[in-house]
């Protein structure tokens, strides 16, 4: 089996609660979604088609075990999920990056999802596989990027609705160049948010859209 692929490299990992730590980032191509604030829209080229295996193989070649499964949407991939399974019986640590408009049924429960959930201000919160959040397991996290006050305050009104930041690990993230991380964490401070402030630690490092990083 193939997955077609955008690009892969090594880098700082710059989301998620694996923040931090090297990374290996797969990229795969094709994305159902067009976010207002995309920062990765070379995902929606064509890819090389590549064979799991040979992927894996360059995979390991980095000597690093925490691996990122991203996209795009990744799981729009027939073989995204042998591929993480092939991953995760490689000895890696996998983290699958979902923008939640596919059904994350029958990943591996051994990776970990990150489940971004769609803001009205990304255009696409209408796309949204909102089933997905009753099928995320204990582990999982969630990211929901917001490009103002509303969506900030949608994103309050949901979190009171389902509970989820009781369950799960949620990350406010601020858009790029359209709210400030200042004006986000503070906020969050006012409102006593049990959320997470995540913003791009790779793009701090390298600088906004800089690829291969």
């Amino acid at each position: 089996m193939v997955v077609c692929v955008c690009e892969v490299y090594s880098s700082i990992q710059g989301e998620s609660l694996e923040a931090g730590w090297p990374c290996v980032l797969i990229r795969l191509a094709g994305c159902p979604f067009r976010c207002t604030y995309c920062d990765t829209p070379q995902a929606w080229e064509a890819g090389e088609e590549v064979d799991i295996p040979s992927l894996v193989a360059r995979v390991a070649g980095f000597g690093i075990p925490l691996v990122e499964v991203t996209g795009g949407e990744p799981l729009a991939q027939e073989g995204s999920r042998p591929l993480i399974e092939a991953l995760l019986a490689n000895g890696h640590r996998v983290l699958v990056e979902t923008g939640g408009a596919v059904t994350i049924a029958g990943v591996d429960p051994r990776a970990r999802i990150i489940l971004d959930v769609k803001a009205p201000g990304s255009g696409m919160a209408d796309r949204q596989d909102w089933e997905n959040l009753e099928r995320l397991r204990q582990g999982d996290e969630i990211k929901i990027v917001l490009t103002d006050r509303s969506d900030y305050d949608w994103a309050n009104r949901l979190l009171e609705k389902t509970g989820l930041a009781q369950r799960f690990t949620v990350h406010y993230a601020p858009a790029t160049g359209e709210l400030s991380p200042r004006i986000l964490a503070e906020w969050i401070l006012e409102d006593r948010l049990p959320v997470r402030l995540n913003v791009q630690l790779h793009a701090f490092i390298w600088g906004a859209g800089t690829r291969g990083v």
